[in-house]
């Protein structure tokens, strides 16, 4: 249940975040969870990378299929070199999903 309720929080919490503060305060929050809802190191980076795989994944397709994915389509030949914007998202996700999910592992160690 702590699982659960540090990857719903830090989810939730990172896109608030987003909305006054720059991208990196996804760190700072997923940090700040795995202070308040104690759980060992490893489960706390599988929280925050979770839940911030899920929200920048999601919000990265919702945002590319408003316009028929044209613009990650053009973006994806440029980056990875290959006509593929579900490749492109995915990366997306994975890359707040690696910030938060390591700050969510010192947070735990901030904890002991």
């Amino acid at each position: 249940m702590k699982f659960i309720s540090a990857l719903l929080l830090t989810a939730v919490l990172s896109f608030a975040a987003c909305l006054f503060a720059p991208w990196w305060s996804i760190a700072i929050i997923a940090a700040i969870v795995a202070i308040a809802v104690p759980q060992k190191p490893f489960k706390a980076f599988g929280a925050g990378f979770l839940g911030l795989f899920l929200l920048w994944a999601v919000l990265a397709f919702l945002r590319s299929s408003a316009n028929g994915h044209l613009l990650a389509h053009k973006i994806s030949v440029l980056i990875i070199k290959m006509d593929n914007p579900i490749l492109l998202i995915t990366a997306t996700g994975l890359i707040g999903a690696l910030v938060a999910g390591f700050a969510a592992f010192t947070g735990s160690f901030v904890r002991r």
